[in-house]
């Protein structure tokens, strides 16, 4: 294997001892299949070591539920996991609409936030999706974003992936207030602000 074009230092460090290292973390089967568990730049680790892929999880809460359209976990040797979470604007205000609420009530706010914390609340214990992750692994608390992740916005690569370095970055102070009792309920202030700004 030759190596990236002009790039010695990019060569030795996907290329070592004759391997390429993409970065994907998996196993081998007994029977010869290999399995792709997630990225090890995705990794999240909790307060007591554990590391665990986030992307199965986000996958599973996006393809499962019609008001989620991004989502992404967020631990970083913390007590809890966290998510920042993009709805989806349509199908919230149709809702809404349907219910005689809109996103500018604090009755439509209140209403659209407790349906996407039951979305999530699906993968706890008693939940149609219960069982599939371990709870500690999903959201304690759940910040809704204004914007999605786009390529736009460099949020998302060229694959359309999520750059997380640059969306922790980006989110910092969101994502420190979700360590803080109060968003726990995620009918907070900041969620209500950000849905009362939704457009139609």
């Amino acid at each position: 294997m030759a190596g990236y074009w002009r790039n010695e230092k990019a060569t030795q460090e996907t290329i070592r001892d004759g391997w390429l290292y993409t970065g994907d973390l998996g196993y081998m089967d007994p029977d010869g299949f290999l399995y792709v568990l997630g990225r090890a730049k995705s990794l999240l680790i909790s307060n007591d070591g554990e590391k665990y892929s986030p992307e199965g999880i986000e996958e599973n809460i996006i393809a499962n539920s019609a008001y989620i359209d991004q989502i992404m976990l967020y631990n970083n040797q913390s007590p809890y996991t966290v998510a920042l979470l993009v709805p989806n604007r349509e199908a919230l205000l149709r809702l809404l609409k349907s219910e005689n609420l809109t996103h500018q009530s604090e009755a439509g706010q209140r209403r659209a936030l407790q349906l996407l914390q039951k979305e999530i609340d699906q993968y706890r214990e008693g939940g149609a999706y219960s069982g599939m992750f371990p709870g500690k692994w999903l959201p304690a608390a759940v910040a809704v974003l204004g914007e999605p992740f786009t390529e736009q916005n460099r949020m998302l690569n060229s694959t359309l992936k999520m750059v997380r370095g640059k969306i922790v970055e980006y989110y910092k102070t969101r994502l420190d207030y979700l360590f803080t009792p109060e968003a726990k309920d995620i009918c907070n202030k900041q969620n209500m602000t950000i849905l009362s700004r939704m457009e139609e």
